[in-house]
């Protein structure tokens, strides 16, 4: 077993980006979190290879600024697996690659069956990978050998995956759709933080009325506030589904609130005066928050048959076109066409044009190879729906 170690001070750090710059090719990037253990989404190891400079793992934390290494590495191409997922927390170190290649993302329009790593490096190169510290609190110091050895080949091998990723591209015909793909996933912009981020909590649908609502956003907000200043998993502290069970039992003071049996957590007792301050603060909330709140989700495709039976005529003849062109193409649905892009523009009905709609799923956000595949066949299922007898009604023969 090859032994790693983690770069942590300044002089190693610069040594390991001079190394770099000397490689040749792309490098292989990916961040390990400790997600589930900490507040944070920050980076406790980035991991990089490149061909000829070999695997470095450094130690973001203790290194500080990162700068160094965006020098060496910004101006090639990124080998990420499943970038979306590791582009935030590089980010949040300034690290921004130029331009990426997403493995995980380019074995989907490939049409394999299975897309985690340790799968794509198997079907590509015929390696096996053991992914038994995949769920680990990466934030451990020190970091066990072990561990260390399966951050390493994470990106061992990418570079290899890549090049034989490239290959089966080219031959499905795919060169294209995989660099418009690449490129969106570089640019798109994060979401906008939620107006109500509290109404998140798993079971919030159980608690009725403004009140109790008020006394659940209360206790939200000061979990939140704990585990920020703690750095620790919200949930680890005390679970959602006993903040919902302490807002359904509306306990009438401290002692009755800690006698609640659902009410569990690592928190949830030494922390008893911070969540009975909470309910209190709920109770006596002068802004309550609403009960409804207005939202664009489209309903649910099966509500549509009597909410817009337009719409739905549209899309029972457009989904099983588009899944069509998928099966076709050999990838999934949800790679050639976002699903909610379909609805929205069944739902809509922008036209009935090939135009129209590929400017409709522009608007969403369709990539103009995902526009040349559906908005056709799309067009011509709206003019089906459009021509067939509509058999809802009570004069259809």
């Amino acid at each position: 077993m090859t032994e790693y170690s983690v770069i942590s001070d300044t002089e190693e750090f610069l040594a390991a980006c001079a190394a770099l710059v000397a490689g040749s090719g792309p490098v292989a990037v990916d961040v390990e979190r400790a997600s589930g253990f900490r507040y944070s989404q920050r980076a406790y190891l980035v991991q990089v290879f490149r061909r000829d400079s070999g695997v470095f793992l450094f130690d973001p934390p203790a290194i500080g600024d990162m700068g160094a290494l965006q020098t060496a590495i910004g101006d090639v191409e990124w080998v990420l697996h499943a970038a979306s997922q590791d582009l935030p927390s590089l980010r949040e170190l300034h690290l921004e690659p130029r331009m990426i290649f997403d493995t995980e993302l380019a074995a989907r329009l490939l049409g394999h069956d299975r897309v985690g790593l340790a799968a794509v490096v198997e079907d590509t190169l015929g390696i096996t990978l053991k992914k038994e510290h995949s769920a680990a609190d990466w934030s451990t110091r020190p970091l066990p050998a072990a561990w260390l050895e399966y951050a390493a080949l994470d990106v061992l091998h990418l570079v290899d995956v890549r090049d034989a990723l490239v290959a089966e591209l080219e031959e499905q015909g795919k060169t294209d759709f995989a660099a418009q793909e690449f490129a969106a996933t570089l640019a798109r912009t994060p979401k906008a933080p939620r107006e109500d981020p509290w109404r998140r909590l798993s079971g919030l649908h159980q608690v009725r009325g403004a009140r109790n609502l008020a006394v659940a956003r209360a206790l939200w907000e000061a979990r939140e506030m704990y585990a920020q200043q703690q750095d620790i998993s919200a949930g680890r502290l005390v679970p959602d589904r006993s903040l919902v069970a302490a807002v359904l039992a509306n306990p009438a003071s401290k002692q009755a609130l800690a006698g609640i049996k659902e009410f569990q957590g690592r928190a949830s007792r030494t922390q008893l005066d911070r969540w009975w301050q909470a309910i209190v603060d709920g109770r006596a909330a002068e802004q309550l928050p609403r009960e409804r709140v207005p939202s664009d989700t489209l309903p649910p495709p099966r509500a549509w048959s009597d909410r817009n039976p337009e719409a739905d005529a549209r899309l029972k003849a457009a989904r099983p076109t588009v899944e069509a062109v998928a099966e076709e193409l050999g990838m999934p649905t949800e790679n050639l066409l976002t699903p909610d892009y379909l609805r929205r523009v069944c739902w809509d009905s922008p036209g009935t044009t090939a135009a129209e709609i590929g400017d409709a799923l522009a608007a969403l956000g369709a990539r103009p190879w995902q526009i040349e595949q559906t908005a056709q066949k799309i067009a011509d299922a709206f003019v089906e729906a459009a021509q067939a007898p509509d058999t809802t009604s009570p004069t259809a023969s």
